[in-house]
């Protein structure tokens, strides 16, 4: 980036954010659905894994790349789509796509973001994803597709856990609607929307496809047994299905029963460096970052998106260099072990330094 944000701690995002968002946005970006448990408990699945490092090796150089798709990430960290994100930054759907490709990583457009799709891809010659919402007809949906090959899109993923909107309680005590909200319609075609579609989509369409929201071993084998590229493990930040698992409890099995036939990206409550590493180990092939990235956004643009990644980065190779490998590649789950939280699982647990009231 051309100015360098003077940020040295990814929790220094989340008073700036604050200051810059109404409290109606501040919830929005923090809450989630119902009792706010299964937000809480992706947390707690990331806090409940703890470190077996490896000494004396020699990590004098680390790589912590990766490859999704093809294409060679810096760091296999995606900016996972936000609705609404217009309503964190001025610069809406453009600030990750550009942070992303001047970083060296991939974004993914939502399809409640604006700007929109054509606009975003001509702002970089940088890889990205579109995401869409199933808010119409298939004559819509393969409208979108159409124009996502057009305008040069790497891939074309559906979020599948939206079948209904989940109550997010934060929003609904304001009587809060995001920009994207108030113009919401045809949501009934997102409940109908099945395999028997996703089956006709892979076998007319020549682009590889995503599908966000899996949470178990089954769909995510029947995914691959249609031909799927990327198997999405997440639980929409717990935004959607109230008492659900932490996500980071459902990747192993998603793992698995994936058995290299795709590629996994995952996410949940990703927010350290630490994060990315554990889910890395356990078999994603890169993860993704909503809330972090929402802050981040809300705190300073472009530019903060940026220097989060630039921080993010910074915190994977001092762990990957101290945990004795110099890749992703060496990485396994042997790495990793059960361990109990030290702390209440929380929004900002990852953060312990800030004041009380974050």
């Amino acid at each position: 980036m051309a100015e360098e944000l003077d940020i040295q701690v990814l929790h220094e995002f989340v008073p700036m954010a604050r200051a810059a968002l109404s409290p109606a946005h501040w919830d929005y970006l923090m809450g989630a659905a119902d009792t706010e448990t299964t937000y809480r408990r992706n947390r707690q699945a990331l806090d409940s894994v703890a470190f077996r490092p490896r000494v004396l090796r020699d990590v004098s150089k680390i790589d912590s790349g990766g490859v999704l798709l093809g294409h060679r990430l810096r760091l296999p960290v995606l900016m996972a789509p936000i609705g609404s994100l217009q309503d964190f930054t001025a610069d809406g759907s453009l600030a990750p796509a550009r942070a992303a490709a001047a970083f060296g990583t991939m974004s993914v457009l939502s399809s409640t973001c604006k700007p929109g799709l054509e606009e975003v891809a001509a702002a970089t010659d940088a890889p990205m994803i579109y995401q869409l919402y199933v808010r119409d007809d298939m004559a819509s949906v393969e409208d979108r597709i159409i124009r996502a090959i057009d305008a040069g899109y790497a891939a074309f993923c559906f979020t599948v856990d939206l079948d209904y909107y989940g109550r997010r309680e934060r929003d609904l005590a304001k009587r809060h609607l995001t920009s994207s909200r108030k113009t919401a319609s045809g949501e009934h075609y997102q409940a109908a929307f099945s395999w028997k579609e996703i089956d006709y989509i892979r076998g007319k369409y020549d682009i590889p496809l995503v599908l966000k929201g899996i949470a178990t071993a089954e769909d995510a084998a029947m995914a691959v047994e249609r031909g799927i590229d990327v198997v999405y493990a997440s639980n929409h930040g717990g935004r959607q299905l109230d008492h659900g698992r932490g996500g980071l409890e459902t990747l192993p099995e998603i793992v698995n029963a994936v058995d290299g036939r795709a590629q996994v990206v995952f996410d949940g409550g990703i927010m350290r460096g630490t994060d990315v590493v554990k889910a890395m180990a356990l078999g994603a092939d890169a993860v993704g970052i909503g809330r972090l990235q929402g802050l981040a956004a809300a705190a300073a643009g472009q530019r903060g998106i940026f220097r989060a990644l630039e921080l993010l980065e910074t915190e994977v190779r001092i762990a990957l260099g101290l945990l004795g490998v110099t890749s992703f590649a060496e990485l396994d789950a042997s790495y990793l072990h059960a361990a109990p939280p030290v702390a209440p699982p929380g929004p900002f647990s990852a953060f312990p330094l800030l004041d009380e009231g974050y």
